[in-house]
């Protein structure tokens, strides 16, 4: 079995080119069916020892999400067993996902935004680089884990655009405003050059090194708490904000998708949400009592 999870995982990094935490799932969700069967060869696995193994999930109380998360990589990882001729028959066929519950992203309104962003102080260069960081998570709708990657050249203060390498290191192009450009100027600025360590990096922490995603997130929870935002709120909620907020303003799916980095449209219907104020407003003029 192990041989055959190290051909499948060598498989994702050189022909899928997927990303680190892709393969990291893989490899765990993969590891957890191993421990399952023991001895038993991948030959003679059918239907309903992967039903026994999805029993034996929900039976140690495992989240809905992540049973079907596993269930995903398992999909992938048989598929790529029949395809490659190493089993005759793909037993996970008759297997079905569970259904999901579905959860609406969390995400703050206009208002609370603009009070986060207004929190950090721009009397200190920890100041200034934490607003410079949570402006460019709104107005750019990126990634954590592209926000720490991002180097001095990936951005474009003239034409006001952000290069952004995502998921499956795939690059893409997002536009920035103005708010944040200025704001990453002046932190850029407030510097002490000497203690720099990482000069490529526009996120830099306490030391002088490139930012983690941890390091944001403590960023986050700071100023979080400073302005008594109540919602449960991690950096991913921003984005959510971001992709809100544009379709609430009228932004196409299509173009939301572009700017967030979806392969798939049906990702991005996520935020197909609407909020009440949109509601109200979609009643005052279409109801001829309203």
């Amino acid at each position: 079995m192990q041989r055959y999870i190290d051909k499948f995982i060598n498989y994702m990094k050189v022909e899928r080119n997927a990303s680190v935490h892709t393969v990291t799932n893989y490899l765990k969700d993969l590891s957890v069916f191993k421990e399952f069967l023991g001895d038993k060869e991948i030959e003679s696995i059918d239907h309903l020892a992967l039903r026994r193994f999805l029993a034996e999930l929900r039976a140690k109380n495992y989240a809905k999400r992540t049973v079907a998360r596993k269930l995903a990589s398992l999909r992938s990882f048989f598929r790529f067993m029949f395809r490659e001729g190493h089993i005759k028959k793909n037993p996970i066929t008759a297997v079905l996902t569970p259904k999901l519950d579905k959860k609406l992203p969390v995400f703050l309104d206009i208002a609370k935004i603009n009070r986060l962003l207004s929190v950090p102080s721009d009397k200190d260069s920890a100041g200034l680089r934490d607003r410079a960081l949570l402006e460019t998570l709104y107005s750019t709708g990126i990634r954590v884990s592209e926000l720490v990657g991002l180097d001095m050249d990936d951005i474009d203060f003239i034409s006001g655009v952000v290069k952004v390498l995502g998921k499956g290191s795939k690059e893409r192009i997002v536009p920035i405003g103005e708010p944040a450009l200025s704001a990453i100027r002046k932190s850029i600025d407030a510097r002490c050059a000497d203690k720099v360590k990482d000069k490529d990096a526009v996120f830099l922490n306490k030391s002088g090194g490139r930012l983690t995603d941890r390091s944001v997130r403590r960023v986050l929870d700071k100023h979080i708490k400073t302005c008594c935002i109540a919602e449960k709120i991690s950096p991913h909620s921003l984005r959510h904000s971001f992709a809100t907020h544009l379709l609430d303003r009228g932004a196409d799916l299509r173009s939301v998708q572009e700017l967030l980095g979806h392969m798939n449209l049906s990702t991005t219907q996520i935020y197909t949400h609407v909020t009440m104020d949109r509601l109200k407003t979609v009643y005052d003029k279409a109801h001829p009592r309203a």
